[in-house]
């Protein structure tokens, strides 16, 4: 799988579905915006809640194959029934932790509520009505650019895109809904077999350890940290395994959940470094060069749009920089909150990327080993200073006149290629940075809409490399350095099949 298909398990569902979002403090959500968001979110939780299910299939269908073979090939792959059985504990694992994520995922709307909505309702003109009146960011809550972000909660992760300091009036909750044409039916089968995982997995853990001593291996039992957070995690279980919330959700969305777990890899795991190498540390050793003088009393601020699951926007914090990631895609959202905000209480957690790869690996062990994360914990000394992520559509949330002049950098890294209108991107980051301040970015220009299937009228402006250089002169940019770095994107370091792509590497100057 090619990065850009990739990406578009990702993001293309939620780009396609609703990209507006809730305007000013002023509006409130109407009863059928806030009913699409929860539909939303109902599929997205719904994808991660289906993995264990969709998984087993995959497993039952290699046994039926396996049984197909006539005896003398059995013999010669005796082996096989034994690597199944240790796909299973794999994806156990895997769920584990999806579970534990879920758990302490709390949405911004009532997810409990019933949602009735109206097949003949216009929902473009909902759309629109967004656009006109200038639409924001999901937020969670306000955590202002200069305090330290309080890692430990899931009050730490989501912020209002950083300002100069003016009270913002921006709503709490992003719109993010599905297509009318989708249908989607409720799996009661599959919320008895989640929940009978879930219930298994509480009994089995223990108060009375050290959290920090947790390591998941080859059993996903665990310590919980405290007696409270155990009631709430139960809780919270009891509510996503809720009949009324659970969906049959397509195996593509199922597939966006596999994708999440290999950009855990990229972003949080040791076998992760040699691609954080490639990508980020270019884009690090630039940003340490261009800002020499930093200081606490003044740091430079930078923007991070496309931040997936934040691993470069904290590291560009850890530079000193105030620092905001931007991130549109609720699988993404969910997945970094956890980890940025539980996983230093967790422990060690381990999980299993390579399982459901079709690519060929050099031997089984390989496409069966586990990898753990983070490698660093977001709570070290240093790192959560000025460090804040804000979710939503990149142009909706930062078309503001606050913004305009406000960041002294903005970094993007394999981005670029996510616009339906690149030249807006540009135009964009052109308005956010004050004169004098710098572009860095990274990527190749694989355009996620280009071969989709989606309505007839979805824009994909596809530009040459040549082209999105002119369109940046435009707007007045000034090249400074221009290089090609080739690069992996979520690839098994040990896999047969290695994906490279030449990534276009620049950094600009805005002149004017």
């Amino acid at each position: 799988m090619d990065r850009r298909q990739h990406e578009e398990e990702v993001q293309v569902d939620e780009a396609a579905a609703a990209a507006a979002a809730a305007t000013t403090g002023q509006r409130r959500y109407s009863k059928l915006e806030e009913a699409l968001e929860i539909k939303s979110l109902r599929r997205i939780i719904s994808a991660y809640l289906n993995y264990p299910d969709a998984a087993e299939e995959d497993i039952v269908r290699y046994e039926r194959s396996f049984r197909k073979l006539p005896p003398s090939h059995k013999a010669l792959l005796s082996h096989l029934p034994l690597k199944y059985k240790t796909l299973r504990r794999c994806v156990s694992v895997n769920t584990y932790f999806i579970m534990s994520m879920l758990q302490a995922f709390d949405p911004p709307l009532d997810m409990s509520q019933d949602i009735d909505i109206d097949d003949h309702e216009d929902l473009q003109n909902v759309s629109e009505s967004h656009q006109a009146e200038g639409s924001k960011c999901s937020v969670e809550k306000n955590v202002f650019s200069e305090q330290p972000l309080p890692i430990g909660g899931s009050d730490a992760y989501v912020s209002e895109p950083i300002n100069s300091g003016e009270e913002n009036n921006m709503t709490d909750e992003s719109l993010e809904a599905t297509t009318k044409e989708e249908e989607i039916h409720m799996e009661v089968s599959h919320a008895s077999h989640v929940e009978k995982f879930v219930s298994s997995e509480m009994q089995k853990r223990s108060c009375n350890g050290n959290i920090n001593d947790v390591k998941v291996v080859t059993d996903p039992a665990a310590c919980c940290s405290n007696p409270d957070a155990s009631i709430r995690a139960t809780h919270l279980a009891h509510t996503w395994m809720d009949p009324s919330v659970q969906l049959n959700v397509p195996l593509v969305d199922v597939d966006k959940v596999r994708c999440i777990i290999r950009n855990i890899v990229r972003d949080w795991a040791a076998e992760g470094q040699k691609e954080r190498d490639e990508c980020y540390k270019p884009i690090l050793e630039e940003l340490n060069c261009l800002f020499p003088h930093r200081s606490q009393k003044s740091p430079p601020y930078c923007l991070v749009p496309g931040a997936g699951l934040g691993r470069l926007a904290l590291e560009i914090s850890c530079l000193g920089f105030v620092s905001q990631g931007n991130e549109f895609s609720y699988y993404m959202m969910i997945c970094s909150s956890f980890i940025l905000n539980y996983t230093q209480v967790a422990g060690e957690w381990t999980i299993y990327p390579w399982i459901h790869s079709n690519c060929n690996s050099l031997s089984d062990s390989d496409q069966l080993r586990s990898v753990s994360f983070p490698d660093i914990h977001p709570s070290s000394a240093g790192i959560t200073e000025g460090f804040s992520m804000c979710a939503g559509d990149f142009v909706e949330v930062y078309n503001d006149e606050s913004q305009e002049g406000y960041w002294d950098a903005v970094v993007t890294c394999f981005f670029l290629d996510t616009a339906h209108n690149i030249v807006e991107y540009i135009e964009t980051i052109s308005k956010l940075l004050k004169t004098g301040g710098v572009w860095i970015n990274l990527g190749p220009l694989l355009y996620h809409f280009a071969d989709s299937y989606g309505p007839e009228d979805e824009m994909s402006i596809e530009l040459s490399l040549e082209d999105v250089k002119k369109i940046a002169f435009h707007f007045g940019f000034v090249m400074e350095k221009e290089k090609v770095i080739e690069t992996t994107y979520t690839a098994n370091p040990r896999s047969m099949m290695q994906n490279r792509y030449c990534t276009a590497f620049w950094t600009m100057r805005k002149s004017q």
